[in-house]
């Protein structure tokens, strides 16, 4: 499915105004054409008549005694910058067609296509980031052609080589290009979070007013949860060499492991959401259900916005 054939999904800011580029559609700090009433003024000499309040002229002219307009003053719409940061390490990869659990490598393109046509809906510019290799690749903001080349970079022939503490490297890269990124932008995270960075690697990326947004990418089956499989014998990948192994499982180790897995799950979604995180939980690698599930997220951050 091209990334035109998307059901894309609004950028919904989680607080803040933005800082970004001019005709876009989220509400900034700068005033202007926009959807957002941010307050009144009395009428200069070039107002259009269509931002008068005439409710409010009504009462301030009766008060007055005079004629005294008021106009509406809006926010300007802008878009906000969208970086992917991609995840790869190892164990990202070690998912292919053959096991039977989500194939991690394709719902992390997926996921970007996703993203990149709902940013380039939006007018946004769109960067990416990853550190296969050990060394940071970093495709700067543009909006041309961003759908497809983020498909090829985060996908087969891009190695899952990074390292464990390869997310905390990609904020501190990010933290050095704040001129490109104001706040306001968003960071989509993609990776499975079993290793997670520091906390102080979240609040270091929040300071710089960034809207960050981890996708967890994980199966809910296996990962999230495990099945009730004693005495079967399950193919396991090393996430180092990508060997598969037979192992048996026996009812009492499924269960141990299902305890572990769902106990890790929980304390990772506590964990983002104290930090302040609006997390994605993709379970998918289908196109049509990882649309479903950014738009769902958006939606709920849109009423969370209403009910704050």
């Amino acid at each position: 499915m091209s990334a035109l054939e998307r059901q894309t999904f609004p950028l919904v800011p989680r607080r803040r105004r933005l800082v970004g580029l001019p005709f876009g559609e989220q509400p900034s700090r700068r005033r202007g054409h926009g959807g957002d009433v941010i307050g009144t003024r009395a009428y200069q000499v070039g107002d259009p008549v269509s931002t008068i309040d005439w409710p409010a002229t009504a009462r301030l002219s009766a008060a007055s005694g005079r004629d005294a307009f008021v106009v509406r003053d809006r926010s300007a719409d802008e878009a906000p910058r969208v970086v992917v940061v991609c995840d790869r390490r190892p164990a990202m990869g070690i998912f292919p067609p053959t096991l039977p659990w989500l194939q991690k490598p394709r719902a992390v393109v997926e996921a970007g296509v996703a993203i990149a046509a709902s940013a380039t809906a939006a007018r946004s510019d769109v960067a990416s980031l990853d550190l296969a290799g050990g060394e940071p690749y970093w495709l700067p903001p543009g909006r041309r052609d961003r759908a497809w080349l983020l498909a090829e970079r985060l996908g087969d022939e891009t190695p899952f080589d990074a390292p464990d503490d390869n997310l905390e490297l990609a904020f501190e890269f990010l933290g050095g290009l704040r001129r490109d990124l104001p706040p306001g932008t968003f960071v989509f995270v993609l990776s499975d979070f079993l290793v997670t960075p520091p906390a102080g690697a979240w609040s270091a990326a929040l300071a710089h007013g960034w809207d960050v947004v981890p996708v967890v990418v994980q199966d809910r089956v296996w990962e999230r949860s495990f099945p009730s499989i004693g005495g079967v014998m399950l193919p396991l990948a090393d996430p180092r060499s990508g060997r598969v192994s037979p192992v048996r499982f026996t009812a009492r180790t499924a269960g141990l492991r299902r305890e572990a897995n769902e106990e890790r799950w929980r304390v990772l979604l506590a964990e983002l959401r104290a930090a302040g995180l609006d997390p994605v939980e993709l379970a998918s690698a289908n196109p049509d259900e990882v649309d479903r599930t950014f738009v769902a997220w958006a939606e709920a951050r849109r009423r969370s916005r209403w009910e704050r």
